[in-house]
């Protein structure tokens, strides 16, 4: 890797590394199945992104204490995992992106509502955890997006500030964190969440439709126009 730039990347994991979305509603619906409670696309739309915690409150209000609410995101987590262990594969662009951002000597970090076992998880079976010196997993925060805490720790682990940091997000409430924290970000649109509007709306700099259409110029150009 070249000497480092002190510029940073630091990437959401779901909808923008790998598309594990349709795992993670499996796993949800395995859940509120076993609760007596459907659920739906739309409930997966609204909650997507949402640290655990906070998606269980939208389901299911204050029906369960802070204890069972823990105990129902493990076991969920673990739905997810055993599918997600049969492999997954990282989405369009994303490993020549992230490997032509490490050769310009960018640091890079995850910054993501899942549990650091996923993290984990998904960085092994991609093949692609060399590349990240700092992970910031929902275990690290307190508050989940788009509160700008998490990608504003992965800064800090990094040792690069906010403003010379850009984030990789496909969730409007992860656009809306990048901006608070007082970074760039790039919205993702290869697993279709959320309207290239409704992105720009919450404040992305640039909306692409896969991450083959970002190059390291474009990137550093973004941070120092």
């Amino acid at each position: 890797m070249s000497e480092n730039n002190g510029n940073a990347a630091i990437w959401d994991v779901d909808g923008t590394l790998v598309d594990t979305a349709e795992l993670h509603f499996q796993a949800w619906q395995e859940i509120c199945r076993e609760q007596g409670r459907d659920f739906t696309r739309d409930d997966f739309a609204a909650t997507f992104g949402q640290r655990n915690p906070e998606i269980i409150r939208i389901l299911f209000g204050e029906r369960f204490n802070p204890e069972e609410i823990a105990a129902l995101g493990d076991r969920k987590e673990i739905l997810y995992r055993s599918a997600a262990s049969k492999g997954v594969e990282l989405l369009p662009g994303v490993r020549n992106l992230v490997e032509h951002l490490h050769r310009a000597g960018f640091a890079q970090a995850i910054g993501s509502s899942a549990p650091r076992a996923n993290l984990e998880l998904i960085l092994r079976l991609t093949g692609i955890a060399r590349f990240f010196a700092a992970v910031v997993s929902s275990e690290d925060t307190q508050r989940g997006k788009p509160d700008p805490q998490v990608f504003l720790l992965a800064a800090e682990r990094l040792g690069i500030a906010p403003a010379c940091c850009v984030v990789f997000e496909d969730a409007v409430a992860g656009v809306q964190a990048a901006r608070a924290g007082g970074m760039k970000c790039v919205a993702v649109r290869c697993v279709g969440h959320h309207s290239e509007a409704s992105l720009r709306q919450a404040g992305a700099d640039v909306v692409v439709d896969k991450l083959e259409q970002v190059t390291v110029a474009a990137i550093a150009d973004l941070l120092h126009p």
